[in-house]
């Protein structure tokens, strides 16, 4: 069964964008899931097709209102997981891509302006969801990014099942360095260890070097990684190779 995308935006021409290039673009060339982007303006009843009010309590700014976005998410409402896009929203993490590719598909609402009246996103109980700690001009590059992530996780888009295995955040960690040849580039070497054909030593080089970058850059993934039972025991035998020399 395809995945199917559904996403209502102010600016549907947006759509496919980014998502019609790459793995995400042949994925959705051979079917292996749909894209709707719909226009909220199409829910209006005024001939203006107004879409938005003043926000009541004052305030600079417009709220879309309650009644047409709700009018404009009810054909999409099929069961298939709701998210709007919005800064205050949960952070989406790899965890939230992979409950997704495992659903039939995902509803995305964009906001606009100052936000969205907060009923119509409680009526549908949908996710709130922010990809970071910056505001956009609109939910709808946040939606590409939740979509791209989900998509490659689907079956048949990516190149092998290995590859998602060791991203980063698939285990709770960053990725370790990747190097390719040449060897010896600018006088910078490739770590020893990666030539030397020892495969149980390259995956611990590897492993450790995922956990010191994790450490450094992501305190945050670092406690919740370190705080899982038993993990705490595996990581402090855990001995990182120094990175090359600049």
């Amino acid at each position: 069964m395809t995945w199917r995308a559904t996403v209502l935006t102010l600016f549907p021409g947006m759509f496919p964008g980014p998502l019609g290039a790459s793995l995400a673009g042949r994925a959705l060339d051979a079917g292996l899931w749909s894209l709707e982007a719909r226009d909220i303006r199409d829910a209006a009843t005024d001939r203006h097709r107004t879409v938005d009010d003043t926000p009541f309590g004052g305030g600079v700014g417009m709220v879309l209102r309650p009644d047409v976005v709700d009018a404009a998410l009810a054909p999409a409402d099929d069961g298939r997981p709701m998210l709007c896009l919005t800064p205050r929203g949960t952070p989406f993490t790899q965890a939230i891509a992979r409950r997704l590719a495992a659903a039939p598909g995902v509803v995305l609402l964009c906001g606009r302006y100052e936000g969205i009246d907060q009923r119509a996103i409680d009526a549908r109980a949908m996710l709130e969801v922010s990809i970071g700690d910056y505001v956009l001009s609109g939910g709808e590059l946040a939606a590409m990014v939740v979509l791209d992530a989900a998509v490659r996780l689907l079956p048949g888009v990516m190149g092998t099942a290995e590859s998602a295995e060791d991203e980063s955040f698939a285990a709770g960690l960053l990725e370790y360095p990747h190097y390719t040849r040449p060897a010896d580039w600018a006088g910078r070497r490739v770590p020893d260890v990666l030539l030397s054909g020892n495969h149980a030593a390259i995956s611990a080089w590897r492993r450790a070097e995922a956990e010191r970058i994790t450490r450094e850059r992501r305190p945050d993934l670092w406690s919740r990684h370190t705080a899982q039972p038993g993990m705490a025991d595996q990581t402090k035998h855990s001995v990182a190779t120094p990175a090359p020399a600049p």
